[in-house]
């Protein structure tokens, strides 16, 4: 495995409110990688400037050996985002919605986008839903969707914002299984912002967290061993669903 993100001393402000600086960490290919932290410490704006949406204030992102500002358009066509609401088109089918990103990014025949497609949807077992709406279908089968759609264009990493967010324990179970199976068999590196414990603990790799007391990282490393051997009270505090004490 090598390094397939890079985040080099990255810091984020906006106006006088440091949400964090000097934020180091780096992401190794075929691993499922989570950033954590409380409300408000800056997962999801860590995420929005390594997809390219936002510039870092201070520091550089490499994603794929690529300097993600100025972003090369390249780039973006090698890595999918899953939302964490979905971000389906409610006017178009399932299948309609994997095929929008071949439709924008190549010049394949129509059969062939269709086909595609299929088989993504069939990846995140879906197969029988490719005809239904958005509102035809389940949170759970929602977000699979928007993981086929993140996939369409065959991307070796993707991110997601809070896949198991308003998901029942069963359907959020079978989530984390697919996302386990999809790194095992299609080598797809996965980058999560999550809060779900559970769901840290079955398929992440490693991880950092966040504080926004500190404005940075404060742990990073393999999630099981943090929740065991951590002292600092905020990392115990968060893998054991406990109050911080003062």
């Amino acid at each position: 495995m090598g390094s397939i993100i890079s985040v080099e001393h990255v810091g984020q402000s906006f106006g006088n409110h440091t949400i964090y600086t000097d934020v180091s960490f780096e992401v190794q290919s075929g691993e499922v990688f989570a950033i954590l932290g409380g409300s408000g410490c800056g997962k999801s704006t860590l995420q929005r400037q390594m997809i390219g949406l936002l510039p870092p204030s201070s520091g550089v992102v490499r994603v794929l050996g690529h300097e993600m500002y100025p972003t090369d358009p390249a780039v973006l066509t090698r890595i999918g985002v899953m939302f964490q609401a979905g971000a389906l088109f409610g006017s178009m089918t399932l299948l309609q919605n994997v095929m929008l990103p071949l439709e924008m990014h190549g010049d394949l025949p129509a059969e062939a986008r269709a086909e595609i497609a299929r088989v993504k949807l069939g990846l995140v077992g879906l197969s029988g839903a490719v005809a239904l709406m958005p509102s035809e279908v389940s949170g759970g089968m929602s977000k699979r969707a928007a993981i086929a759609r993140a996939m369409a264009l065959d991307p070796p990493l993707l991110f997601l914002d809070e896949p198991s967010a308003g998901l029942d324990p069963i359907t959020a179970a079978g989530l984390d299984r697919l996302i386990l199976d999809l790194r095992d068999e299609m080598a797809i590196t996965f980058v999560m912002v999550t809060h779900d414990l559970a769901s840290i603990l079955a398929v992440a790799d490693r991880c950092i967290m966040l504080d926004a007391e500190k404005a940075g990282v404060i742990a990073e490393g393999d999630p099981r061993k943090l929740r065991d051997q951590d002292t600092n009270p905020v990392v115990h505090a968060f893998f054991h669903r406990e109050m911080v004490k003062p």
